[in-house]
């Protein structure tokens, strides 16, 4: 998913495409994600989980070959389109596999796989920065097809033949799930933080560039470091909410937070914008990991639709936080793009802090 992002502006140059263009690299798979739960739910009624992890990854190592190859914007941006339809089915699959294949353990499994999920982001990031440095950014998704090829194998020694997890919504129910305004609150702080924390990431190749041509895609990798912070937020959750007393209050000080971390982020200097980003992620994280558990308690029925429409709404937020922040980014530059940010911010936290009795 991430493999692209530090690699924006060497994409842009290669392929002769403004920074709008490129971003829709990463923006395309995110609106995807938003749209799987409905979607998948009406498509596929019954299927094989392991056989779905299977096919998927298969059309997923193919398709990076293909990345790998492309010599135009029209042929990459089409592959990614490709892995945007599999990488929810893998997902769904993952997800369907760990709920039944260990009942028992099954919260320390799920937080396992979030942790997981955040060190593949950071770890993607990473990785793809230091193989387009040192070799060519062609190299990035033919490792990735390698790595792909390793995990068909570990696939096939999984024992496991239930059917995958999947909602099919009626829309009266959702309706009805929206008529909570704690709900619709809950949706719509993560919609904004998540616009917010992808807009800074995906801009960010580009501000660093700005700054000074002579950063490399590793050394603009790097600056990702501090996406790690969400494995140790996700697995400290619990200490975290204790210490702020309960949920709201947790969410409260972390919007706050980071809308405190946003405004500074218009600094030049590297090193500083290096510390900020641990920190821009601490705040991100907290609310995202709060706003999860939060989100599955306040209903004891239909979990599965309230956190299938949690990640519809959570990666709206990114798909639109992936775009529309570029536009502002190539006519306004990175000052006002973040401007714009801290006043997004201050209306969430006002009518977070607003309605914070909802929860008691």
């Amino acid at each position: 998913m991430y493999a692209t992002q530090p690699l924006q502006p060497l994409l842009a140059k290669q392929f002769n495409i403004s920074i709008i263009k490129a971003s829709q690299f990463t923006a395309v798979i995110m609106l995807f994600l938003a749209i799987s739960p409905i979607v998948y739910g009406y498509i596929l009624e019954k299927v094989c989980a392991k056989k779905m992890l299977s096919i998927a990854s298969f059309v997923l190592l193919i398709t990076n070959i293909f990345l790998g190859l492309s010599t135009s914007y029209e042929m990459f941006l089409f592959f990614r389109v490709c892995e945007a339809l599999v990488i929810p089915a893998i997902l769904t699959a993952l997800m369907s596999i760990l709920a039944n294949i260990d009942k028992e353990n099954i919260k320390f499994n799920m937080s396992i796989y979030v942790a997981s999920t955040v060190f593949g982001g950071l770890v993607g990031r990473i990785f793809s920065g230091f193989i387009a440095t040192n070799f060519s950014y062609q190299f990035v998704f033919y490792s990735l097809s390698a790595a792909l090829f390793v995990s068909l194998f570990l696939i096939q020694k999984l024992d496991y033949e239930g059917d995958a997890t999947i909602v099919k919504p009626k829309l009266h129910d959702i309706l009805f799930i929206l008529k909570d305004k704690r709900f619709v609150l809950v949706y719509f702080i993560m919609f904004c933080m998540f616009f917010v924390f992808a807009g800074v990431l995906n801009v960010l190749p580009f501000r660093v560039k700005q700054i000074s041509e002579s950063f490399s895609e590793f050394q603009i990798s790097l600056l990702y470091l501090g996406y790690g912070m969400g494995i140790l937020v996700s697995l400290g959750s619990k200490k975290i909410i204790h210490f702020f007393k309960n949920e709201i209050n947790t969410i409260s000080i972390a919007i706050l937070f980071f809308l405190f971390i946003t405004i500074f982020l218009t600094n030049e200097d590297i090193v500083y914008l290096f510390i900020l980003l641990f920190l821009f992620c601490i705040g991100m994280f907290t609310v995202h990991t709060v706003s999860t558990g939060l989100a599955n308690s306040m209903k004891s029925s239909q979990k599965s639709l309230t956190s299938g429409m949690y990640l519809t709404f959570y990666y709206l937020g990114g798909a639109t936080g992936s775009i529309i922040p570029s536009i502002i980014y190539e006519h306004y530059g990175w000052d006002i793009m973040i401007y714009i940010f801290v006043f997004i911010l201050m209306i969430v936290f006002l009518l977070t802090y607003k309605n914070r009795k909802l929860f008691f």
